[in-house]
């Protein structure tokens, strides 16, 4: 191999892997494509990806060539849309359909490709995720409404961090701080006695990082602990940032305005939680850019898992109907990358959203700071640790008896 076609290949999988990162690849996942990538293009390699940099090491097979780089990035967030583009790519080049110009020319045009929904699809997706939500949590009607109403709002503050960095750094507790003071502005002038704490939460669970930390346990589980330990901490520390966000604007909305009298009301009925998951698995499609030609198999992984989850929890203490649940999302994900040829991060994305106990954690946090339960909830803390072990546990089961045959 000559130096120019090793500077050639080197800057290609430095260039993907960059992309990959930005994407939310988890670091098992995107070291191992690297990998084969790597391998197929006529390099030896070795990568160690984090949420905040990744290391390359690439060098021939007699080592007339080497290089080592370590670029410093920002922890990524989904774009299922490019990821799958970046797969279709890669697969092309490994089949020869294009040359290694071709491909990189390509990844630069996926690298500047937007949304494929526009900016008011995806405010309506913030409020539709948020109602849902809500409606899963056992909210009533009106705090549904209120919930819908908060979750635009949080969009407008995420589109204003995607052009202001000092926005970015303090989107968390801004956000939730925003929401917990307009709860209380609703409670005081428009419907008193509602679920303030329920419907703060409702409004910011796309912001709650439960699926980090379950993204982080999995990379624990596979040995990748660098990352792991950096994901879960920092999925911890925005988890932090958002109670104190929260906590400061309703205790400021109730100084100004006065404490709010909680006043039950009526749930909405069972079947509700089922039209909740539908209206939450379409509103993902948009928040996490799946592509069109995904979007059946995403709302399908969401009812695999919930329904999965529901149906053995009739017979099974909850964490273990969770494991049910994640084990039955994972052979769903694998068998779509042999059905769809499609990396099956697409697919169980969408149903571990509903399974990850993100909001549990924020109620188990609350519990511990407060004393208080604004849901009826015991022993948060033991359930919560049992569920996220589930979840590893099921997709670590599931990728044995049904294997990907996708790496991504």
């Amino acid at each position: 191999m000559d130096a120019r076609e090793f500077i050639l290949i080197r800057k290609f999988i430095v260039k993907l892997g960059k992309m990959l990162h930005r994407y939310g690849t988890p670091a098992f996942r995107l070291e191992a494509y690297l990998t084969e990538v790597a391998t197929y293009l006529g390099v030896r390699s070795a990568f160690v990806s984090t949420p905040t940099s990744l290391t390359f090491v690439l060098w021939s097979d007699r080592h007339e060539e080497e290089y080592n780089s370590t670029a410093r990035l920002l922890p990524g967030d989904l774009d299922l849309n490019a990821l799958s583009l970046t797969d279709e790519l890669a697969i092309k080049l490994l089949d020869g359909q294009l040359t290694l110009g071709e491909a990189d020319r390509q990844l630069d045009a996926i690298d500047v490709m937007q949304s494929p929904y526009s900016k008011h699809i995806t405010l309506a997706a913030f409020g539709l995720a948020t109602g849902a939500f809500g409606m899963l949590m056992g909210a009533s009607f009106n705090e549904v409404v209120w919930t819908g109403l908060l979750g635009l709002v949080v969009y407008l503050w995420t589109l204003w961090a995607g052009r202001s960095k000092r926005v970015n750094l303090m989107l968390e507790p801004a956000t939730a701080f925003t929401s917990g003071l307009l709860a209380c502005v609703i409670s005081r002038y428009f419907d008193p006695g509602i679920n303030i704490p329920l419907i703060v939460l409702s409004s910011l669970i796309i912001l709650v990082p439960g699926l980090a930390i379950t993204m982080g346990l999995a990379e624990l589980s596979s040995r990748n602990m660098v990352s792991g330990t950096a994901r879960v901490m920092d999925a911890l520390m925005q988890l932090f940032k958002l109670y104190f966000g929260a906590f400061l604007g309703i205790s400021l909305g109730f100084f100004l305005l006065g404490e709010n009298q909680y006043e039950p009301s009526a749930s909405l009925p069972y079947w509700a939680t089922w039209l909740a998951v539908l209206l939450l698995s379409i509103a993902l499609l948009a928040i996490f850019r799946t592509r069109p030609k995904h979007m059946l198999w995403a709302i399908a992984a969401a009812f695999v898992s919930y329904g999965t989850t529901v149906g053995t929890s009739l017979f099974m203490e909850q964490s273990m109907a969770t494991f049910a649940g994640a084990f039955a999302l994972g052979v769903f994900a694998n068998l779509s990358t042999r059905l769809a040829n499609q990396p099956a991060t697409i697919v169980s994305m969408h149903g571990l959203i509903v399974l990850v106990p993100g909001s549990k954690t924020y109620i188990g946090l609350n519990t511990f700071i407060s004393g208080k339960n604004f849901v009826q909830a015991q022993h948060i803390g033991q359930e919560v640790f049992l569920i996220f072990m589930s979840l590893v546990g099921g997709l670590i089961f599931a990728n044995v008896v049904m294997p990907t045959k996708k790496t991504l």
